[in-house]
């Protein structure tokens, strides 16, 4: 969910203000105009929809292997001098991708 404070920031990065309850603003950015309510709203969908955008990218982190893993298969390729490692986390990685594909 994204909230006041991040559309906020995304439309003015550089506003001073506070956000309560995430329903209640108080400007204090005298130089720079505050957004409406319909600014803010836009910004929400636009925020929220680039999130959902990139879903498959966070659903494909937390199943791929860790860094260790792919660290130990590519030393033992290369000391080793087997493939058999690398080949099987290529195989990881992209039934991940297949299971997550981009949109």
């Amino acid at each position: 969910m994204i909230t006041l404070k991040q559309a906020i920031r995304s439309l003015h990065p550089s506003a001073q203000f506070l956000v309560f309850d995430n329903k209640r603003i108080e400007w204090l950015s005298s130089d720079i105009p505050q957004p409406s309510d319909d600014e803010i709203a836009a910004e929400v969908a636009k925020l929220e929809a680039e999130h959902a955008a990139t879903q498959y990218q966070r659903n494909r982190a937390a199943e791929y292997p860790r860094i260790e893993a792919l660290v130990v298969a590519l030393w033992e390729s290369v000391v080793e001098e087997r493939l058999a490692p690398a080949i099987e986390l290529q195989a990881k990685r992209q039934a991940i991708k297949d299971k997550y594909p981009k949109e």
